[in-house]
């Protein structure tokens, strides 16, 4: 019988110890990682340090958060980042460059980061300057574009990658192009517990005498636990007294979209095959001395799981350090891990192999023991001290070779520090108050809710927008209510019979006009097309594609620019999602004939314009332009588009460098001056949205510059030199008139304001530019006509972050 070994005592001199900051979620959040990133760092502290975690300042934690401020962490986690908030991650990395921690090490899953495939991590790495070690737990043989770019990115940036199976290491060469010298193996580290009888534990739990056999892990359908409930039936027979545990609480994303409908189904199951006292069901989280026991009381333990690909597992690798004898389908980690006799390897959902196999090794305990001593002594080499002394050694090394970079640029190169800056935090206070059951109000009294002048279909549009925006940035739950109801209003503005959406509703729910605007039609096209883009589930995207299919006939007359160009950018978004609807693209494609034809009867050297004055929401036309020319792979539309836009900034920039949109007391006409005033925030928003599409289009920087001219109109930096932003409220002014701010607050202003932020925040790189707009019009790089002034990049108003700091 295999005992435990003791672990050599460390003996490291002070000097050759690498501090280290470990980025990862963390406990007491539940997830695989946050488990493991605790683990890795107290063996580090109480191996390398010997010291206790909370005690040393040598190790300590930047925790991924997926929730706002919910999580009690211990005195170990200097740093916290949300996943949402691309900011933070930012705000992380200067952190870490400003502190003294000699290395980084990054725990890497892609769900654990915010954006797409996790790139907001990038924000991150892209910026460190100290040498970043990740720790991949996943690795896709087969990634979408998105996570390979995003894992090659992350690559890019990690002076070593550590894989915890040869497969991994493979694919990473293969697939990925790493060279395998920058590929370290390190097992997923495990707890060091002795090897014996199973009888004692099985006491405990009330097990004495019974064959059991475990399996835990946050439940979930991948888990294959049907299969095993299917086997289990055709052993009963033979085995009464076998006793099945399952051992875990539900993924917490599993219970966020079907509840516990999948545990439900599984207990079902073993009413249906009779096997209901054979079977135990625990929906909790188990601490790692609880789990120890669960193991040690278990004569088999199994995972049927179905994903071929997955390449590691924490549960699989406790099971085999424990000496359990496992049964497993073949996923690649299982392949490597219960090799040369650890453990049985039975084919994804066969029922009847998993039958004989537990048959087997429970009616042969010889061989169940021969197989449990082979895998405690290969999970000798897996226990936390000698991963720590592994992760140490990689640390070390990568620091040494930074160390030798860093020295060598010194004397190369002249350090070059940028300038950071800063967006305010994304506040939604004002929108919520705005809203009640039936939508968004349109008007304020100050900053009261007005309720004598009802709703307005074209601001519940625009909140569809915002609200949509808010949850793909930030995943934040709260909007998810009140976009609901904003829907709603939209489902509800749309007549039963069919036909245009009604625009205007009294406080009293009743429509007040008879004839609906065209933009309002066109903002509606706008908001469904975004909405089924980032539908925050699938209910709200079928109704949302309802309504957009539906009210495509709506646009067969409608001539309006404005309305032309908001439909335009809606179709964007619709085919951005399903791009194989052929109606939709012919109809986009008409829809941008249109707005050509209207250039063509008003438009002249001097007069690029579809109509003889230039009144509201003016740059959602050239935004619609670039956007069709993109979809429809026509680059005369996106150049066309790209001209407008620069003719509009060009004519509403100031002498003195900065935004100066048009006003609504007499607009800008044909031959005539414009008017100054009253400026509205849509049309800095308009801007904002439509150098966006143009920096999508061409991947040129100066178009971030310009949208942060339009950003600096709200905080100042207008005619006026006044704020439009009350940032004790949250909310945005009316507009700018001769004598000040409008003091009343409205739907349109607010939502304007969100607009404007939440696109800031998903655009804004964050760093000054390398150089002032004014050299790069006097090298001839950009056009004279666009002109603003350098110190307008540094002063928005600082970001207030959620993140905080304990060091």
């Amino acid at each position: 019988m295999a005992t435990r070994n003791a672990v050599p005592q460390n003996d490291m001199s002070t000097t050759s110890r690498t501090s280290v900051a470990l980025i990862g979620s963390y406990v007491p959040r539940r997830c695989g990682i946050a488990t493991f990133t605790h683990h890795l760092a107290s063996a580090i502290a109480e191996r390398i340090y010997d010291q206790p975690l909370d005690s040393t300042e040598r190790v300590r934690i930047v925790a991924v958060n997926d929730q706002d401020d919910l999580y009690n962490y211990g005195p170990e986690v200097a740093f916290e980042i949300g996943q949402h908030r691309k900011y933070d991650y930012r705000n992380a990395a200067d952190f870490l460059n400003d502190s003294k921690f000699d290395t980084i090490s990054l725990q890497h899953e892609y769900g654990l980061f915010g954006g797409e495939a996790g790139v907001y991590l990038l924000e991150l790495l892209e910026r460190l300057k100290k040498p970043v070690v990740s720790t991949l737990h996943t690795v896709l043989a087969e990634p979408n574009d998105s996570q390979r770019d995003v894992l090659r990115r992350i690559c890019d940036c990690s002076a070593t990658l550590v894989v915890m199976a040869e497969r991994a290491r493979a694919i990473l060469n293969d697939c990925y192009g790493i060279p395998k010298e920058r590929i370290r193996l390190i097992h997923h580290g495990v707890p060091d517990v002795a090897f014996g009888s199973t009888e004692t534990s099985k006491e405990r739990f009330g097990l004495a005498g019974k064959p059991t056999i475990l399996t835990f892990g946050l439940l979930s359908p991948n888990k294959g636990i049907e299969v095993m409930l299917d086997a289990l039936a055709k052993i009963v027979p033979d085995h009464p007294e076998v006793v099945f545990t399952v051992l875990g609480a539900t993924h917490p994303q599993v219970k966020r979209d079907s509840g516990e409908s999948y545990r439900l189904s599984l207990e079902s199951r073993a009413l249906e095959r009779g096997i209901q006292k054979n079977v135990i069901f625990h929906n909790r989280y188990v601490s790692e001395e609880d789990l120890c026991e669960y193991l040690a009381a278990a004569d088999i333990y199994v995972t049927p799981y179905h994903n071929r690909e997955q390449i590691v597992s924490g549960t699989l690798a406790y099971a085999v350090a424990a000496g359990t004898a496992v049964v497993s389908s073949p996923y690649w980690y299982a392949r490597e891990m219960l090799a040369d006799g650890r453990g049985r390897l039975v084919e994804f959902g066969d029922v009847d192999g998993f039958a004989d196999a537990l048959r087997d090794l429970l009616e042969n305990a010889g061989k169940r023991e021969r197989m449990q001593v082979a895998a405690y002594e290969f999970g000798r080499a897996m226990i936390w001290p000698r991963v720590a002394e592994q992760y140490h050694e990689t640390m070390a090394e990568a620091y040494a070779e930074a160390a030798k970079e860093i020295k060598a640029r010194a004397r190369d190169e002249k350090l070059e520090f940028r300038m950071r800056l800063s967006l305010p935090e994304v506040r939604l206070s004002t929108l919520f108050a705005m809203t009640d059951n039936v939508g968004m109000l349109q008007h304020c009294v100050y900053a009261t809710p007005d309720r004598r002048h009802g709703y307005s279909t074209d601001d519940n549009a625009r909140a569809v927008i915002v609200a949509a925006m808010a949850w793909s940035h930030f995943q934040d739950e709260r909007v998810l209510e009140p976009l609901q109801t904003y829907l709603a209003f939209l489902n509800h503005a749309r007549p039963a019979g069919g036909g245009r959406f009604r625009n205007l509703m009294g406080y009293d729910r009743c429509w007040l006009e008879t004839d609906w605007s065209d933009d309002c039609q066109g903002r509606v096209q706008w908001a469904l097309g975004y909405l089924i883009n980032h539908a925050p589930n699938k209910s709200m995207r079928l109704l949302a594609e309802d309504l957009f299919r539906l009210s495509l006939g709506n646009f067969e007359h409608i001539a309006s620019p404005r309305a032309v160009a908001f439909a335009i950018v809606g179709l964007y978004y619709y085919l951005r999602e399903v791009p194989d609807d052929r109606a939709a693209r012919a109809t986009l494609k008409t829809l941008a004939k249109r707005l050509e034809t209207a250039f063509q009867e008003y438009e002249t050297v001097d007069w690029p314009w579809c109509e003889d004055v230039v009144t509201y929401d003016n740059a959602h036309v050239p935004q619609a332009l670039i956007l069709a020319g993109l979809v429809l792979d026509e680059e005369s539309l996106t150049q066309k588009g790209l001209r407008v836009l620069t003719w509009l900034l060009d004519i509403q920039t100031a002498e003195a460098g900065h935004l100066s949109v048009i006003g609504t007391d007499g607009w800008l006409r044909r031959g005539g001056g414009r008017a100054r005033y009253d400026q509205q925030p849509l049309e800095a928003a308009a801007l904002i949205e439509a150098c966006k599409a143009a920096h999508r289009a061409t991947g040129d920087k100066k178009w971030l510059i310009e949208m942060r001219r339009c950003f600096a109109w709200y905080m100042g930096q207008n005619d006026a030199g006044i704020s439009l932003i009350e940032f004790k409220s949250h909310g945005c002014h009316d507009g700018l008139m001769r004598d000040g701010v409008n003091e009343n607050f409205g739907a349109e202003s607010c939502l304007s304001w969100l607009l404007s932020l939440l696109t800031m925040h998903e655009m804004q790189p964050g760093e000054a530019p390398d150089r002032s707009w004014e050299a790069a019009v006097a090298d001839g790089e950009l056009g004279p006509q666009l002109r603003v002034q350098e110190e307008l990049y540094a002063q928005s108003t600082p970001a207030k972050s959620k993140s905080r700091s304990k060091a």
